[in-house]
C-alpha cells in the first residue's frame, strides 16, 4: 500500500516520531489483534500498553477494577486547558474468519470493531507527545475497557474522577464506509441511543385445537412482533430516528400444543436525546396495551444503554481543523448518523467533545461492515489516527487559549 501524504506544516516532532514508530504502530495493533480480550477482561491489553508507556517515561494508573488506564502529559504549570483522548480497549465474543496471518488465537472472541487500531492510535499519540519539547497544555489519555458491554465502561471512568478538570474530550472510531485518508466528521447527534429489550411470557399452556381454553402466547408474541414496533412509530416523533428491532424470538417446540413461556429480545434505538428520556414508559405503555386482551402474563426487562453521541459544535470545529492540519483539507468528510450506540457519549453528559469518524476502507473489494467476523482494516488508517488525535489536542489548546 503507498504512503498516504500529510501536509507540511505540523509540528516536527510528530513527524520525526511517526517515521521511527510507523512500523510500530502496526505491530502493535497486530498484536493486540492477535490477542483480544472481552469486556472488563482486559488484563493483559491493560499491561501491553501500561509498559509501553511507562518505557516512555509516563506514569500510566490502572482503573479501579484492574483493567483501562489513564496517564497524564504535560506540565501542570504551562497553565493550558486538560484535554482527554480516548480510546476502548475490549474485543467481540465472535470467531474471526479474516484469514490474516495476524488473526486472534483466541478462540471464540476477536477484535471486529477496531478496538485494537484505536488503542495503538492513542498509544502512538501518546508516545509522539511524550517526545515534544514543549506541550501548550496537558492532555489525559483514557483507554478504557468495556465499550461492548451496557451501559458501558465510559461510566467507570467518569466514576474513578478521571474527567476531573478536563475541559474537552475527543475519539476516533474506525469507519469501514469511509476510505482510508478520510476521517468523518459532524457536530451535533453522530451515534443513537441504544437500549435492550427481553420480554419474558408465561401462558398456563394446551392444545392448539382449544385456544379459547388457554391464553394463546405464539399469538400474543406475534402481536409484540409486529404490534409494539408500529406503535413507537405513532407514539415518538418521527424525525428522532427511533427504531426497535428484534433479534430473538423463543417459543414452543410441537406444532399442535401451545407453549407455556416464550421470550423475545430485541433492541430500541433512537437519535434523540429527549426521545430516549422517555422510551422506557412509551415501551412498557405499549407492551401492557397490547397484551392485556390475551391473558397471556409477562416480565418487561428494558435495560437502558447510552445516550446519542452528540459532537459539541465548538469541539467539532477543532476535530475538523485537526484532520484538515494534520491531514489535508481534502480528508474532511461528513459523517453521518449512526443507529449504533457507543459509550463515549457518558463522557459528553460531562465534558464538550466530540468523536471521528477514522476510515479504514482500502478502496478495493467489499466494505466490511463493523462487527462482521471477517472484518479487517488498512493499516495505514493508523498513522492517520495519530495525526488526527495530536492536531486534535493542538487545536482545542489554541482555541482555549484564545
Amino acid at each position: 500500500m503507498p504512503e498516504l501524504r500529510a501536509p507540511a506544516g505540523g509540528p516536527a516532532w510528530l513527524e520525526d516520531w511517526l517515521v521511527s514508530g510507523r512500523a510500530e504502530l502496526v505491530e502493535w495493533r497486530r498484536h493486540l489483534h492477535q490477542h483480544p480480550e472481552l469486556s472488563h477482561i482486559e488484563h493483559a491489553t491493560t499491561a501491553y500498553v501500561a509498559q509501553r508507556l511507562t518505557a516512555a517515561g509516563l506514569t500510566p494508573r490502572v482503573l479501579p477494577r484492574g483493567t483501562g488506564l489513564a496517564c497524564d502529559l504535560g506540565d501542570a504549570d504551562t497553565g493550558g486547558p486538560l484535554i482527554a483522548l480516548r480510546a476502548d480497549m475490549d474485543a467481540l465474543p465472535m470467531q474471526e474468519h479474516t484469514g490474516a496471518a495476524y488473526s486472534s488465537v483466541v478462540e471464540g472472541v476477536t477484535h471486529a470493531c477496531g478496538h485494537d487500531a484505536h488503542t495503538a492510535v492513542l498509544l502512538g499519540a501518546a508516545l509522539a507527545m511524550a517526545v515534544a519539547p514543549h506541550l501548550p497544555g496537558r492532555v489525559r489519555l483514557l483507554f478504557q475497557p468495556a465499550e461492548e458491554t451496557m451501559p458501558g465502561g465510559a461510566l467507570e471512568v467518569v466514576a474513578a474522577g478521571e474527567l476531573t478538570g478536563v475541559a474537552r474530550i475527543f475519539a476516533l472510531h474506525c469507519d469501514p464506509r469511509l476510505e482510508v485518508g478520510q476521517v468523518g466528521v459532524r457536530a451535533g447527534a453522530l451515534t443513537s441511543a441504544a437500549d435492550h429489550l427481553e420480554i419474558a411470557l408465561r401462558s398456563p399452556g394446551g392444545h392448539t385445537s382449544r385456544p379459547h381454553l388457554t391464553a394463546d402466547l405464539v399469538h400474543a408474541l406475534g402481536l409484540l412482533v409486529t404490534g409494539l414496533p408500529l406503535m413507537l412509530s405513532r407514539r415518538v416523533d418521527p424525525r428522532s430516528g427511533t427504531v426497535l428491532v428484534w433479534g430473538a424470538v423463543h417459543a414452543g417446540d410441537a406444532a399442535n400444543a401451545i407453549p407455556q413461556s416464550g421470550l423475545l429480545r430485541g433492541t430500541v434505538r433512537t437519535g434523540d436525546r429527549d426521545t430516549w428520556a422517555k422510551l422506557e414508559s412509551v415501551v412498557a405503555e405499549g407492551v401492557a396495551a397490547l397484551l392485556a386482551p390475551t391473558g397471556v402474563t409477562y416480565e418487561l426487562r428494558h435495560q437502558r444503554g447510552v445516550p446519542p453521541v452528540v459532537n459539541d459544535r465548538a469541539s467539532a470545529r477543532m476535530l475538523r481543523a485537526a484532520v484538515s492540519g494534520g491531514v489535508g483539507e481534502q480528508a474532511v468528510a461528513t459523517a453521518l448518523q449512526s443507529s449504533g450506540g457507543e459509550d463515549f457519549a457518558w463522557y459528553l453528559e460531562h465534558v464538550p467533545g466530540a468523536m471521528g469518524r477514522l476510515g479504514v476502507w482500502s478502496g478495493h473489494g467489499p466494505q466490511l461492515d463493523l462487527h462482521q467476523p471477517t472484518f479487517d482494516l488498512d493499516e495505514r488508517a493508523l498513522e492517520i489516527g495519530v495525526r488526527v488525535l495530536v492536531h486534535a489536542a493542538l487545536e482545542a489548546w489554541g482555541s482555549e487559549e484564545d
